[in-house]
């Protein structure tokens, strides 16, 4: 029996094998249970995603119950802004709970 896609449009993934690998995306749209549509607004573009088997990527971050609704998205789709703004906050996150971490560390 397959597996349902643990997958939701707007989840924060990280590509791990490919040309992509070590990037993260926005997941855009779901194909089934083994692929996905993956965009993040610079290399791959919102009106041409990304198909990516979801082996090949790792979940980074869960998108919230109202995520997609807060985003005001146009006519329902993701906007190539939309997309880096999302990805560039996450990435601020990381690099914050890093920081904190290191400090803690000392």
């Amino acid at each position: 029996m397959a597996e349902e896609n643990k997958y939701n449009i707007g989840d924060i993934v990280l590509a791990v094998a490919g040309r992509d690998s070590e990037r993260f995306f926005i997941v855009v749209g779901i194909i089934d249970e083994n692929y996905v549509y993956m965009a993040n607004g610079k290399s791959r573009k919102a009106d041409v995603p990304k198909k990516k088997k979801v082996r090949h990527i790792k979940l980074a971050k869960k998108a919230g119950e109202d995520f997609i609704e807060s985003l005001n998205l146009k006519n329902g789709k993701f906007t190539n802004a939309v997309l880096r703004k999302i990805i560039s906050e996450y990435s601020n996150e990381i690099k914050e709970i890093k920081e904190i971490k290191e400090i803690k560390d000392l």
